[in-house]
């Protein structure tokens, strides 16, 4: 399974007066990720994600979606399976909203990941996914040459395009790829912005 590490989106964190902590994400569509720079001797490899590229597997409320740390199964903190994410397509963003149970919170690697995320060091939301199989979706992707513009920042990167995806996680991680997936605290029901990272990914 892939994951798109260098898009970012907005996360929210918020204690509820019922118990438990609510999470709020998004992660934009049609943004420009820098995954390589090509090194030395290579071309700059760049990737976006088209408006409901995501859409097939959100559209089926019966297909599981959960939130992670770290693209790690082992540590869950939420899933549309228990009733405790929810998640939505849109145009320009998925955005989503999960509830950490009471409970869970006296878990190490929750009470971990809070902290992180209270400290602005876990700021990043990424996707887990996998194109579909040709027989389903014949081309989930295409690849196209940048044009050369030094002075605009365009050095004829190669540019990947995704159309169609499954999505089957989505993760809070420290080091997000795209802008506008980054994380924010929010405690008494005041949004504190953390600080946003830049940051490049692997080529997947």
């Amino acid at each position: 399974m892939e994951s798109g590490a260098l898009h970012c989106g907005d996360l929210e964190v918020r204690r509820s007066a019922r118990g438990g902590t609510r999470l709020r994400g998004r992660f934009p569509y049609n943004k420009m990720a820098v995954l390589s720079d090509g090194g030395r001797t290579g071309r700059p490899r760049k990737e976006r994600f088209a408006s409901r590229s995501f859409g097939y597997r959100i559209d089926r409320p019966d297909e599981d979606v959960h939130l992670l740390i770290g693209h790690d199964f082992n540590r869950p903190l939420a899933s549309r399976g228990t009733g405790t994410l929810d998640i939505r397509d849109g145009d320009d963003a998925v955005t989503i909203e999960a509830t950490i149970a009471p409970a869970l919170e006296d878990v190490g690697y929750v009470r971990d990941a809070l902290a992180l995320l209270q400290s602005g060091l876990a700021v990043g939301l990424s996707p887990g996914f996998r194109l579909p199989p040709k027989r389903a979706v014949a081309e989930p992707e295409t690849l196209e040459d940048e044009p050369h513009d030094p002075e605009r920042g365009m050095h004829r990167a190669i540019i990947r395009t995704i159309t169609a995806a499954l999505l089957y996680e989505l993760s809070v991680v420290t080091r997000p790829a795209y802008e506008e997936a980054a994380v924010e605290e929010a405690r008494a029901g005041l949004i504190v912005p953390v600080r946003r990272i830049h940051s490049s990914a692997r080529w997947r």
